[in-house]
């Protein structure tokens, strides 16, 4: 069973950056589409980003693009969130998930990190 443990997250004032990494155990991740999501609070968890085992697929959602970028090391079974002009509304905690596609990832991923917390100060 794969299990996903996120870091990188912390306090950070609006305008700055901040790197989240997310290291899977358990088994490989090279066949896996990666992602991430968010939750908010108050709100549902949406998603973020998404990209496919080979990085040919690379999808963001429209608050994020140009702001954040999605990346993958499947030699160190990891994923990366690198996210810049950060917002006081990015705050939320910040999940990693895996599936076997980009309809799954979005339906109902296979495996979800415990998240780690984002809060942008403004």
């Amino acid at each position: 069973q794969v299990q996903l443990v996120e870091s990188g997250g912390g306090l950070v004032q609006a305008g700055g950056s901040l790197r989240l990494s997310c290291a899977a155990s358990g088994g490989t991740i090279s066949r896996y589409v990666m992602g991430w999501f968010r939750q908010a609070p108050g709100k549902e968890r949406e998603f973020v980003a998404s990209i496919s085992w080979n990085n040919d697929n690379l999808y963001y959602r429209n608050s994020v693009k140009g702001r954040f970028t999605i990346s993958r090391d499947n030699a160190r079974n990891a994923v990366f969130l690198d996210m810049h002009s950060l917002k006081a509304e990015d705050t939320a905690i910040y999940y990693c998930a895996v599936a076997g596609s980009s309809a799954e990832l979005r339906r109902d991923p296979a495996y979800w990190g415990q998240g780690t917390q984002v809060t942008v100060s403004s």
